[in-house]
């Protein structure tokens, strides 16, 4: 049985049920995900283990732990280009194996070389990188259409598992196995790069873009659990086979504007919240840092509701009205948090307090709206190498989240910034533009990709085709 074309062939693949094969496929990509943004965040308990010991100065301690987001920048702009030219599996396996063994090398490490640590760590982000924009376009790639929006949008919720894994992880067993012992269950994510080896098909619609047809119906076949003879072997090759730069990302300039910028303001709203609330929020309220950091277990799962809630939203309503209306009323929180540094209470809970709740569940939402975003505008083709430029422009946004802040604050320490009650205002203030800016960025840039058919090419106009049931 042959087609004309790929389009029938990939047809086929939209039929495809959400059984047993593919959550197979969904929790290999989510739980790997979470192990690897475990090895990413734990690095905080073993820093604040090791400083002490190795009687480490701040500036060391910094590049410790700022060294894993600039190798996750860097990573990001190598590996999406990879994963675009040689495949979303590969990269995906080696990312795993990078961050790994990266991660657990640290326990090798001698006492007082936090050079090597930092190296190491630098690696941890690089790995980290090439799992997330590998994961990001087979998790777009897997789905069928009609289930496409709230599926990807779910993903995001386990990045948030690696970073509460690491804390519980921490908290129990660091006075056992000690900081070395920890550092070593970082090899952990390898045994997933191995599964995923295994049992993870290659995207079928990556290798009818690559023209390897024979193999992509043996996948469709797979996933459908359908005789191959049965499935549509298409005889037209691509007219263009995809290549490998990022400057094909500037074709589209549009496009390209509105995933930079999306998740450069994101990320500078939710890190600069996230960096500095504990911080303000024990200043303002004349409280420890311990008593601040129990009003944000609240914050942190108001931002897990936020995505959960976001995804089901997006797939109601569409990637664009959610997006807009999100960064709208996480911008209006900001406003209200940037003028109630007073102590007013409501319901016995600080204003303040509650505003940043309210933040974090819209700004994690629109994280959970935004990531899977890039992909599905820019198609098969380019969709790596364009979640690669968002999580370059989201590790971007973790370093100017908190600089500019510093700055706003005129505390002259750029790492770490000292808070103060007449800062408060204005950077609030900032972050508050920052969200508004992003809604403008979804409202006027951002492409509608709910019920789009997964393309080949990137969305340039408005959409055509849609699939049926809301999808």
């Amino acid at each position: 049985m042959e087609a004309t074309t790929s389009e029938e062939l990939l047809a086929w693949l939209n039929r495809s049920r959400l059984d047993a094969r593919y959550w197979r496929l969904f929790s290999l990509l989510a739980i790997g995900g979470a192990l690897d943004f475990f090895d990413f965040f734990v690095v905080g308990y073993l820093v604040a283990v090791v400083a002490p010991l190795w009687h480490l100065t701040y500036g060391q301690s910094s590049m410790m732990l700022l060294s894993g987001g600039v190798g996750a920048i860097c990573g990001a702009l190598l590996w999406g280009p990879l994963a675009d030219a040689i495949g979303r599996k590969k990269m995906l396996v080696i990312g795993s194996f990078v961050c790994a063994f990266s991660a657990g090398s640290l326990a090798l490490v001698r006492d007082g070389d936090w050079m090597t640590f930092s190296l190491l760590r630098f690696f941890v982000g690089v790995g980290l990188a090439g799992c997330a924009t590998a994961a990001s376009a087979l998790s777009v790639e897997y789905a069928p259409t009609r289930h496409r929006t709230v599926i990807t949008s779910l993903m995001v919720v386990f990045s948030t598992g690696g970073s509460f894994l690491a804390a519980v992880t921490a908290a129990n067993l660091l006075g056992v196995l000690g900081w070395r012992g920890v550092a070593t269950i970082g090899l952990v994510p390898a045994l997933i790069g191995i599964a995923d080896w295994i049992f993870l098909p290659e995207s079928a619609r990556w290798l009818t873009a690559k023209g390897r047809f024979a193999e992509a119906r043996t996948t469709v076949a797979w996933t459908l659990n359908v005789p191959e003879e049965t499935v549509p072997l298409p005889s037209v090759a691509p007219a263009q086979l995809p290549g490998a730069s990022l400057t094909d990302l500037l074709h589209h300039p549009r496009l390209f504007a509105f995933v930079a910028l999306s998740w450069l303001f994101l990320a500078t709203a939710i890190y600069g919240v996230l960096l500095w609330g504990p911080t303000v929020v024990a200043l303002l309220l004349n409280i420890s840092a311990r008593e601040a950091a129990g009003y944000f277990v609240y914050v942190t799962f108001a931002g897990i509701v936020g995505k959960v809630l976001m995804a089901f939203l997006a797939q109601r309503f569409g990637r664009k009205l959610c997006g807009a209306t999100a960064a709208y009323c996480a911008a209006a929180a900001l406003a209200v948090a940037a003028f109630s540094y007073q102590p007013i209470y409501l319901a016995g809970v600080p204003i303040f307090v509650l505003a940043i709740l309210v933040t974090l569940f819209f700004c994690d939402g629109e994280a959970a709206n935004v990531s899977p975003w890039a992909v599905e505008s820019y198609g098969v083709r380019l969709g790596a190498r364009a979640a690669g430029i968002s999580q370059a422009a989201n590790g971007c946004g973790k370093v100017l989240g908190p600089l500019c802040l510093a700055l706003i604050a005129g505390t002259g320490n750029l790492v770490k910034p000292e808070a103060t009650a007449d800062a408060v205002t204005p950077a609030f203030v900032f972050l508050a533009v920052c969200m508004a800016a992003l809604g403008l960025v979804c409202s006027f840039l951002a492409p509608e990709t709910r019920g789009r058919p997964m393309s080949l090419e990137a969305h340039t106009g408005p959409a055509r085709e849609r699939v049926a049931t809301g999808g």
